[in-house]
Formats: C-alpha cells, structure tokens, sequence
C-alpha cells in the first residue's frame, strides 16, 4: 500500500530517518486512503510501502494522557464497552445484594439487649456506703469515689435508693422536697457531678421516687393544713369524731407500720391519712393537680439525665372512696374501732381491698410510663421505669405492673420471691424461681433480687454457708439481678443498733442491714475518716471486706467477678434458654442454652445437706463428663466430673460446662420446664445471633 508521507503521522526526513511527532489525530486519514493502483505519485514527493499491521498498531495503541477526544474514540471498542458494561453491571448486583443482605440482617437480628437488661443493677443505700466529709454518714460524693469498685463488678446500673430532702424522722422515705437533695448527701451540684461520672464510666444511674405521700414538713402539707387554694385537697382529709382526749377514725383502716392510718391535725381539725408513719400524709391521687405535680417531679430529674425510676409504694397511690372499714381475715375475731390512743388491729389482720390496688391505679401508671417515653426518643436514652411494690403471696397483682401486651407500665417489678422465702431448700428456691417465670407475660424480661434494704441479709436470714451459692443462683438465672451493696463480699447483719436509732423512725424500719459497707480493715472499715458512723460497723469488717477480698483468689468477692464475667461472655447466660432439670430438698439443678450454639452450662446448686445425684439418669443424652467451670470451692473449678455422680456438700454450687448436639428445650420431656426472653439463635457460620431458628 503506497501512503502519502504528508498523510501518515510521521515524515521521512532527506537522509531517510524518521521524526517522531506523536499520535496526532488526522480526521481525514481514512478518506484519504486509497488503493495503489489508483494513486498517482505526486511530485517532490517519495512513496513508502507500510505494513498495515503496523500501521493499525501505531495508530490504535492507546498511551497515558490522552486527550479526550482520542480516549473516546477508544472507549467506543467493544472490548473496552463490553468490559466497562460488565464490571457495571456487577457492582450494580453487589450493591443491591449488599443492601439486600443488610436488610436481611436487621429483619432477622433479635432485638439487642437494652441496658437495663445487659448486667446487674447495685443498690445503694447512700447513707451507709462510703462518707466523704468524716461526719459519720455516707453520701453521694463518697459514692462518685467508689464507682471503680461498681466497675471492677462489671455492674451496668447503679440504683440509689431515696436521697431527696427528707426528715430524718421516716428514713427519707417522703420527701420534704422533691426537687432537691437532702444536705445530709450532699448538693445538687453534688448530684450532678455524681451524674456525670456515673455516664462517663459507662454506666446508668436509676433513683427511687415515691409519689405515694411526703413528709408532713412538705410545704404542700402545711399549705393543705391550712386550706389554701388548689392545696385544700392535696391529701386525704375526713372529718372524725371526738371524744375527750381520744379520736374515733373514720374507718378501721390500719397503716402498714401499725396503728391507725388516720391522724388528727389540730390545725385543720379534721384527720389526714398515712397508709404509713403518721409524719408520711397520703397524697390524694384523685385530684389532677397530685398527679400533674408528681409528672413534673419525673420530667426534673429525667431533665436532669437520671436513667430510671424506682417507683416505689405505688399499689397505695388510690383509696376508695366510700371509706367502708376492710374485712377482717378472722372473721370471729370482734374488734372494736381502733383509736389512736388504744391499740388497733394489725395490718395483717385485714384483707386490703380499699386501700390497695384500686380501680384506676394502673392508669396512673401508664401516664408515667408516657412521660417518661417522652425522654426516650433519644437513641441510647431509654428511660427505664422499675415498680418497688412487693406483693409477696399475690403474684398475679405483682406481674400487672408489666403493663399488656399492647400498653406497657414497667419494665418490670422488681422480684422479692427469692428474698420472701420462709424456709431455705432446693424446692423452695425452684418454687421461687419458677412461680414468676410461670406467671411472667410472655415476651417480658425478668429480674432477681436475694437481699434489700427491708430485709435481713443472707448470711443473717438462712446462714453464711449459704452466701456464695446464693450469689451464684443470683447471676446464674436468666433477667436482671439486682445486688444490694454488701452481698459481693458477704456482709452481715450489724449485731446491735442503739435504741436512740430504733425509736429515730417508725417502729418496723429494719437498720440492721443497712451497716456501713466494708472497704478495708482500717478502723471504722474505710466507711469514714470520723470517729463514728451513724450506724456501727460489723466486728467482722477485718476479714469481710473488699481490700482484703480483691487479693484472696477464693474469696466471695472474687467468686462474684467471675459469675459476673462468665454472664457478660457468655450468650447462653445473659440471653438463652432456661430448663429446669431436677429440684429435690438439697439441689435445685437448671441448664442455660442458646439455639446454635452446642455448648451448654448447667448449675447444680445445693442449699441443703450433703447430696450426690446422677443427672445421666435424669438427662440421657447428657455427656459423660463435664467440666467445672466455676465452683463455690474454689479448688474444683477446671476439673472434669463424671455425670452420672455430681456430688455437692451443703451450700455449694456447681457451673458445669459441656457440648452437646441436643439441647433439653428442644426435648419433648422438658416442655413446659424452659422458658426463654429475648429469644436469639446463634449462627456460628456467620457469627451473629438471628431470631428465626
């Protein structure tokens, strides 16, 4: 083929050597490519034959920094257009698959645990956990020291019981000002700090309120007392009947700390209620106004960053109106109208049916749980709301406080069965456990408590031997558990309270358990620099204490961290199933299992005598061996034991630890013996919990 030399990209030069220019693009090479045969040779001019090969090599051969008019010339081939389609096309698919599996994922992904159901709650009792300023009593800037022993338990919530400003009179339980904090504890400025160290660690903070009644030195008593406007009808008042020096109340109704729930007011001259101490008047919950104030009371502190409320004395909010006097259990017994200067019935002795749980209670309730869903729509700031009202042998009142399924009231009731049990022993604790598991509404978190501030502690109640056990029972069960301050180590009941203190507050308020916490072997137990505390400190403080105990590695402390630790790592302990396996009068044993995930841990738990079981017998498909994962003797936890011969001395407790491919709750002998909440399935593919199993 002859080209023309002024047509080609290049130009033979005299001594025949070629000059590189470059591609530059030639809009009429094409055209003027012609055959030989036809083209005339122009003169001045030579003629060159090119090998077309390498014509189209140097004319087509893309290079970097082309322009863009050469780059689209190039994009326009069809293996470059064939190729950009195909790899669109793909990342159009991966896209969509990616958006689709996301979707997948959070369809199928259980709902993650809140943080109220993620690990245990610490109760506190302000006054007797640590004190900062050496006056004797604790407060909250003591508590903001300890807060690296909250976490060294691996705690997720603090709960603080009452600390508002309160007459030292009823315990600081009602409230002479529900807006600010009882100097005894410290400043606002005090709480507020406590606050945010509590969130900086990672932690939440719930508070105790009591709407119920306030002091009697509540500034809406004393304007009430003297009929002052909107306050005339902020409590309950009635007229009585007077005779001499005694007053006839208008009904036989009873508090529950003994005697009357009517008191004269020589101000008013008629009588208030107190379902509690006389200096505790009954707000009237039937006014509007009551209630809009208590509202206003949740929005402060909620406004204030608390996390939750304990409510507490709630099933006592309304009475009913008629005032007709309550039924006497013992129907023969005759017993004339208490005075307040004779000595009244008990209140055990009468059937509560007009001063409890009346109808519109539960409204009251729910208004609460909407305001408090007010401060929830922040992500990560859900306002927990917990009930105080133990309803001992009325277990299905006790569970009306979770709401229905379709309007919720509390998280949950707080759980005193295991506290309340009269007599300790492996069928006991089962009935314990399983009365609220049974009766719980379904898809409802549960919780567990062994010890408060209304009850004798452990160690004092059913024994010391039984304390580690206990505790173990404690973070073992599925739910919340709540530690009152003190059962981490095991203290105890303090042996004597003064009779100044006794006569201080209302007759049944227990002290004995509310000692002051042990940090050290110092004197007054590092509670206080002073030279008293306001309550004495138990003579056993030099060896039960939390110094003394962080460094012993078979203490009940250290024991607690790890139960604690296992329930945080574990998934079977902090969301799986529970099944019950054998219960008798020395053992209660119980499984914890997840779906997808083949290991197992078994509690065997002895709160009675010396026992030896074959749980091989009650469980076929049980392995042979298992492992011991923890102990309350220290010294076995690692080993392997035979299944077929677990033994147990008294008060000790076992976390066996073993794989299998048939999990109990998937057996038809155990059906109804497993309950589970939150479900979840673990994928150990895709390492991820999932719902559908």
């Amino acid at each position: 083929i002859e080209v023309e030399a002024r047509s080609l990209p290049m130009e033979l030069s005299e001594k025949r050597g070629v000059e590189n220019n470059g591609f530059v693009q030639n809009e009429a090479f094409e055209d003027k490519e012609a055959d030989t045969s036809s083209q005339e040779e122009m003169p001045g001019k030579r003629g060159v034959v090119v090998d077309p090969m390498a014509v189209e090599e140097m004319v087509m051969k893309p290079y970097a920094g082309m322009p863009k008019d050469v780059l689209l010339q190039f994009s326009s081939q069809a293996r470059y257009r064939v190729t950009r389609e195909v790899l669109f096309w793909l990342i159009i698919a991966a896209s969509v698959a990616l958006v689709c599996a996301t979707i997948a994922i959070i369809a199928l992904s259980p709902k993650c645990l809140d943080w109220w159901q993620a690990g245990p709650i610490y109760r506190i009792y302000p006054r007797s956990f640590k004190d900062s300023n050496m006056d004797g009593n604790g407060d909250l800037k003591g508590i903001q020291e300890k807060l690296d022993h909250i976490t060294y338990l691996n705690i997720k919530t603090v709960w603080i019981t009452s600390f508002l400003k309160s007459p030292l009179k009823d315990l600081r339980y009602g409230a002479e000002d529900f807006y600010d904090i009882d100097p005894m504890f410290g400043s606002m400025r005090d709480f507020e700090n406590l606050l945010a160290a509590i969130h900086d660690k990672g932690l939440k903070v719930i508070m105790d309120l009591i709407p119920n009644h306030t002091s009697d030195k509540h500034r809406w008593f004393q304007l009430s007392r003297n009929r002052t406007g909107k306050y005339t009808d902020y409590y309950i008042w009635q007229d009585c009947m007077q005779a001499a020096d005694l007053v006839v109340p208008p009904n036989n109704w009873v508090s529950v700390l003994g005697g009357s729930s009517w008191q004269f007011d020589d101000v008013r001259k008629q009588c208030y209620l107190h379902q509690f101490g006389k200096e505790q008047p009954d707000l009237n919950f039937r006014s509007p106004a009551v209630q809009k104030e208590i509202h206003d009371v949740i929005k402060f502190w909620l406004g204030k960053g608390v996390d939750g409320f304990s409510f507490g004395t709630l099933k006592f909010l309304l009475e009913a109106t008629h005032l007709r006097d309550e039924p006497l259990v013992n129907i023969h017994n005759v017993i004339p109208i208490p005075c307040f200067k004779a000595n009244p019935v008990a209140y055990s002795e009468l059937y509560h049916d007009y001063t409890t749980t009346q109808v519109g209670l539960h409204d009251i309730i729910r208004s609460f749980r909407r305001t408090m869903n007010e401060f929830s729509t922040e992500p990560g700031r859900y306002r927990f709301m917990g009930s105080d009202d133990d309803e001992k042998e009325d277990i299905e009142a006790t569970m009306m406080y979770y709401g229905t399924p379709l309007i919720q009231e509390a998280d949950f009731p707080f759980n005193f069965n295991l506290v309340n049990m009269k007599n300790l022993s492996g069928n006991s604790v089962f009935e314990a456990v399983n009365s609220w598991m049974k009766n719980m509404p379904a898809g409802k978190w549960p919780n567990w408590a062994v010890g408060s501030p209304n009850a004798a502690r452990i160690s004092t109640r059913i024994g010391k031997e039984y304390i580690n056990v206990m505790n173990m029972l404690l973070l073992t069960l599925p739910g919340t558990p709540v530690t009152y301050y003190g059962e981490e180590i095991g203290m105890e009941n303090v042996a004597s309270v003064s009779e100044e203190l006794v006569n201080s507050g209302p007759v049944l308020v227990a002290l004995p358990q509310k000692s002051p916490m042990q940090w050290d072997g110092k004197i007054n137990a590092g509670f206080t620099e002073g030279n008293n505390s306001w309550l004495p400190v138990n003579s056993n403080y030099q060896t039960v204490n939390v110094e003394i105990q962080s460094s012993w590695s078979n203490s009940t402390l250290s024991l607690y961290r790890a139960l604690t630790s296992l329930r945080k790592d574990e998934l079977p302990m902090n969301r799986g199933w529970m099944c019950y396996i054998w219960n008798n009068s020395n053992v209660f044993v119980y499984v914890r299992e997840l779906d997808g995930l083949n290991r197992v841990f078994m509690m065997v738990l002895n709160f009675g005598q010396e026992s030896t079981i074959d749980l091989k017998a009650i469980v076929p498909s049980l392995p042979s061996e298992a492992v011991v994962r923890l102990s309350t003797h220290f010294s076995n936890a690692g080993k392997v034991v035979n299944t077929k011969l677990i033994k147990t001395e008294m008060g000790e407790g076992l976390v066996l630890e073993y794989k299998t491919t048939k999990p109990v709750h998937t057996m038809e002998a155990y059906q109804g013996k497993c309950f589970v909440a939150e479900k979840a399935c673990y994928s150990k593919a895709l390492n991820l919990l999932y719902m559908n199993c």
